[in-house]
């Protein structure tokens, strides 16, 4: 069974345009996502879907940089993008993750991916409902529920978060994998706007390294919990605001 990691990217954002290819710490922040996904246990391939803009390919050439295949789609249909990545490559199980998150944790990944590789779910996250900090989000399917969704979902935010169909779907069995407690979704590590990356520029140089010894969540987790400073940053924003958005639109 060939297991997939699919990372969405794209240069366009309306908040932070080029934000996946800034500067963060020497290295790019796609650089440091598909590192860590590179590390998920369980994966056999890591490919980057990038939209089909003249814009988007420096994206293309840091991906394979890196040794991860690449597929070029849709700009808005980012379903149709994940499900063209996954049959590109092969992939029965799909795991996704997005590219504005490059504190992305290797071994929570490895755990939902587990759950549907393993048989246990057909879809499976860790944010239903959110108890890990905004950044560490990720979400694994089965092929034949992402074709299903494929073919079927029809609203437009559906077809831009790629996931909602399924989450949202009876017939499909579905796992969490929940956070250790103690209100640490609260915190916000994912890159959207200026105030996320000040954050992140601000944390970054206080991690003991940039390898698989600091991935885990528990060293950022440990440094913000010590100083309430850094976590003001970019705290106080609403976690689901793009999918509300779309959902208006739809």
């Amino acid at each position: 069974m060939t297991a997939a990691v699919i990372v969405q990217a794209r240069m366009a954002s309306t908040r932070l345009p080029g934000k996946v290819l800034m500067d963060l710490g020497g290295r790019t922040v796609l650089d440091h996502v598909l590192t860590r996904c590179k590390a998920v246990a369980g994966a056999d391939i890591v490919c980057c879907a990038i939209p089909d803009t003249p814009d988007c390919a420096p994206l293309a050439d840091a991906a394979r940089a890196l040794d991860c295949a690449v597929f070029v789609g849709s700009e808005a249909d980012v379903l149709a993008r994940y499900w063209g990545a996954a049959e590109m490559v092969g992939a029965e199980t799909i795991l996704r993750v997005t590219s504005d998150c490059p504190l992305i944790d290797p071994t929570i990944c490895a755990r939902v991916l587990a759950e549907v590789t393993a048989g246990r779910a057909d879809f499976a996250c860790n944010n239903m409902p959110p108890s890990w900090p905004h950044g560490l989000d990720c979400e694994a399917v089965s092929f034949t529920w992402l074709t299903q969704a494929y073919e079927e979902a029809e609203k437009k935010f559906e077809r831009e978060h790629v996931m909602p169909w399924i989450r949202n779907n009876d017939a499909v069995k579905k796992a969490n994998v929940a956070g250790p407690g103690g209100g640490i979704e609260h915190h916000r590590w994912t890159l959207d706007n200026p105030q996320d990356m000040e954050f992140l520029r601000a944390l970054w140089p206080r991690l003991p390294g940039d390898g698989p010894d600091s991935w885990s969540y528990e060293v950022p987790l440990a440094i913000v919990e010590a100083d309430p400073d850094l976590a003001a940053i970019n705290a106080g924003q609403d976690r689901l605001e793009g999918l509300k958005k779309s959902m208006r639109e739809s």
